[in-house]
């Protein structure tokens, strides 16, 4: 039983004495206080605020017996419009029963009611108050949110969001720098939709595209221009005038681009491959990348001046780790999702799944999480989600956390795990990438996904 239910107890409204011990019994798991009448009832309900109420429609036993079981459900109902009513009712009394479902009760049994039925209505009861009370909360911090579609209550990434609502209304260039997987095109998506830009928003991902078909997929080619080029053709720089286009891990782009891409955004004009007309383009750009710029401008694999041409506004996306109760917060809001397109019963969280979310250290950030909740969602077998249910160990406490640390093999498959998720997220998955990255042949990938249980 849950701390909330416990400051929330079961209401029992029965006026019969030896009913009200019965039904005491039979959900003695339970907290329970009772009432006999109306008057009591409401006494009781203000005093404990219940989430559920068993109550005797037929209470008290008189000519006007009826009335004063709906008069009750009427008041309780107004006192608490979340509360899980369950009426009991005689054999027959199936019309008035319906017309309580109507009022707003939860769940109508006849008696006699069977003990273990009894017990498992008020426990869905619980379950579905709580539920309730959780998707209410949520949508409560959600309110707050800055842009529409990010998920966050951590201060500094609605630091964040509140500086691309600033920015948005500019032509300013801006420069997402942050580990993949946390969330930049969703931000760059969101600058585009609270700026008054009309055209489309375009993104294309730098390090996706081989060097020798890049050009033409940014800057277009005329026809004939190359072997294949049947006709003309735009390029996604084209293709965002008026909008904004985001270049995706920017980092990645070849030197040779990296110059061309400085002359658009000095002149704001390109030409196609292989053609001679000079187009004017209103665009802007959104840069993002994993990589530490300022290192490959040492290293001589990133241009100084191209580099000063994105950063007019500069944002630094924290990791998921970093961020404060959103590791939660997100598993909640991607639960809703991945339960309505499975078409699941709407799921909750343990508490041991809620303690392993944080403690999680998230190398692969946000679309590692939405990953393990989509196939949580699919795969576990109640719809209360445990730690293993996501595949995490909710982390352990005192002397047992010491001991653990000591474990050298477990320190070391933590490490390779935590590597080799994180090249996976580099990679979008991609595996003979992600072991050139690693250092490691595919066949030894695939031997260290299957013994460390990544899929």
């Amino acid at each position: 039983m849950t701390n909330e239910r416990a400051q929330q107890p079961l209401l029992i409204v029965e006026d019969d004495l030896s009913l009200q011990k019965q039904l005491k019994w039979s959900l003695d798991r339970f907290e329970s206080v009772v009432a006999d009448d109306v008057a009591s009832a409401v006494l009781q309900f203000r005093r404990h605020s219940p989430a559920v109420v068993t109550m005797d429609l037929g209470l008290p036993p008189d000519a006007d017996s009826v009335s004063e079981g709906f008069k009750c459900l009427e008041k309780l109902l107004e006192l608490d419009p979340n509360a899980k009513v369950i009426v009991l009712t005689g054999q027959n009394d199936q019309d008035n029963a319906l017309r309580a479902i109507r009022m707003g009760a939860y769940d109508f049994l006849a008696k006699p009611v069977d003990p273990d039925v009894l017990a498992l209505t008020v426990e869905r009861a619980y379950r579905l108050y709580e539920l309730q009370q959780e998707n209410r909360r949520l949508q409560t911090l959600q309110q707050t949110d800055a842009l529409g579609g990010l998920v966050t209550r951590d201060p500094g990434m609605q630091r964040i969001c509140r500086s691309i609502e600033k920015v948005a209304p500019s032509n300013a260039t801006v420069l997402l720098l942050g580990e993949s997987g946390t969330g930049k095109e969703l931000l760059a998506q969101g600058l585009h939709d609270t700026s008054k830009r009309k055209g489309r928003f375009v993104a294309i991902n730098c390090a996706a595209i081989p060097e020798t078909l890049l050009e033409s997929e940014l800057f277009g080619y005329e026809k004939g221009a190359f072997t294949g080029a049947s006709k003309t053709t735009i390029g996604k720089i084209e293709t965002a005038n008026g909008g904004t286009l985001m270049l995706d891990e920017i980092g990645d782009l070849p030197m040779s681009l990296q110059a061309k891409l400085l002359r658009f955004l000095q002149e704001r004009t390109i030409e196609r491959v292989g053609g001679r007309q000079e187009i004017a383009i209103d665009v802007r750009i959104v840069g993002a990348t994993h990589q530490d710029l300022r290192r490959q401008i040492a290293d001589g694999r990133f241009r100084e001046d191209l580099y000063y041409r994105l950063a007019e506004i500069v944002l630094d996306i924290p990791p998921l780790r970093q961020r404060v109760g959103d590791a939660v917060l997100l598993t909640h809001a991607f639960l809703r999702r991945y339960a309505t397109e499975q078409r699941r019963p709407v799921m909750s969280l343990s508490d041991d799944a809620i303690r392993a979310l944080e403690a999680y250290q998230w190398p692969g950030n946000v679309r590692e999480l939405q990953n393990l909740v989509k196939r949580a969602t699919i795969m576990a077998d109640d719809s209360r989600l445990t730690g293993e249910d996501l595949g995490l160990a909710a982390p352990p406490k005192g002397e047992e956390a010491e001991l653990a640390s000591l474990d050298l093999r477990s320190v070391r498959e933590k490490a390779e795990r935590g590597a080799v998720v994180a090249a996976l997220a580099r990679t979008d998955g991609n595996v003979a990438r992600t072991a050139e990255i690693l250092g490691v042949s595919r066949p030894t990938l695939y031997d260290l996904m299957s013994r460390l249980q990544i899929k």
